[in-house]
């Protein structure tokens, strides 16, 4: 990666930022480290902080329809207060913690066509300017690994992942969206439902799983949508199959026997309950990938699109971010 120019109000002849993140994957609740890399300008330039911002392409729906843009949903000083001088070269190195609910964007190394960056702002003299952009890779926590395998070895399949604005009723979810996975049925369960829907909720003190089921319509009723919640610890151990199993069995049961929504249900950016149907709009990945048995869910080709595809397109993304910021 090379110095990007900041442009805007820093003017051209500004000091340059590149922030290059230490590689591999982080989890969630872990610690991202890396380095902000800078180069002064035509003149000596006072830093008066550096900032990272946590960012994530998110979708919301609305009255209007469906709308999707940037939300920053952690932001951290890495530094600052001191004068960059002429041409002067400068490394800033960082090590910050990432929220216990950051998203998970990768399984088994291959891209869920989430889209997470760390954006850097520097303030320098009075002037603020957003200058680097970076993908961030989110690999999930243990137990969130298990269940996705247990999941896939049950003959699950993974259909789509995106980011949703707004919060789950009854859970302890922290952060202003939330991830959901989408997975098409084991054989045994297609005849009830079209879709199963996962999101974890993680915190220090273990994970919250929210189950929904999209159920089948039937002659004298339209489909409707049910929730339910487990928790387990970070460390537990568990035959996960059989564990997995029972919960998406009393998922099911449940929905056949109350016939209505649970008491957990999607608040939108304007309150309510958040119902969804078959037309839900998801970002990269609408499609189905088959369960790979003992190697769990399969994500490698993702609704038609290859991991590359994926990456590509999230690749674009930010490039159009990043044209924004320069306009």
């Amino acid at each position: 990666m090379v110095f990007k120019r900041l442009l805007g109000s820093l003017g051209v002849g500004g000091p340059t930022v590149d922030t290059v993140l230490d590689p591999g994957a982080v989890r969630p609740g872990g610690t991202l480290t890396g380095q902000v890399r800078l180069k002064g300008g035509n003149v000596d330039f006072d830093i008066e902080h550096i900032a990272l911002e946590l960012v994530a392409r998110v979708e919301a729906e609305h009255d209007e329809g469906e709308s999707e843009g940037t939300v920053a949903f952690d932001r951290f000083v890495a530094g600052g207060g001191f004068r960059l001088g002429v041409g002067e070269e400068r490394s800033v190195p960082f090590s910050v913690t990432l929220p216990w609910e950051t998203p998970v964007s990768e399984l088994y190394g291959q891209p869920l066509g989430i889209v997470l960056g760390v954006r850097t702002e520097l303030s320098v003299t009075g002037a603020k300017d957003k200058g680097d952009l970076d993908q961030l890779t989110v690999a999930p926590l243990p137990a969130q690994e298990a269940i996705l395998e247990a999941l896939g070895q049950l003959g699950f399949g993974f259909r789509s992942a995106d980011l949703e604005y707004g919060r789950i009723g009854g859970t302890g979810q922290q952060l202003p969206f939330y991830q959901e996975i989408e997975l098409t049925p084991a054989p045994q369960y297609a005849h009830q439902v079209n879709e199963i829907e996962l999101t974890f909720l993680a915190s220090p003190a273990g994970l919250e799983v929210v189950l929904e089921a999209d159920k089948r319509g039937g002659l004298l009723s339209e489909g409707h949508d049910t929730l339910t919640r487990f928790t387990v610890g970070h460390h537990d151990d568990r035959d996960w199959n059989t564990e997995v199993d029972g919960w998406i069995r009393q998922l099911v049961e449940h929905r056949a026997s109350y016939g209505s929504h649970a008491s957990y249900g999607h608040e939108g950016p304007y309150g309510g309950h958040h119902d969804h149907d078959d037309h839900h709009r998801s970002g990269p990945g609408v499609g189905t990938a088959v369960a790979a048995g003992a190697a769990g869910l399969a994500v490698g080709v993702v609704g038609g699109m290859v991991a590359a595809e994926v990456v590509d397109e999230i690749g674009d993304f930010f490039e159009e971010e990043e044209g924004e910021d320069e306009d």
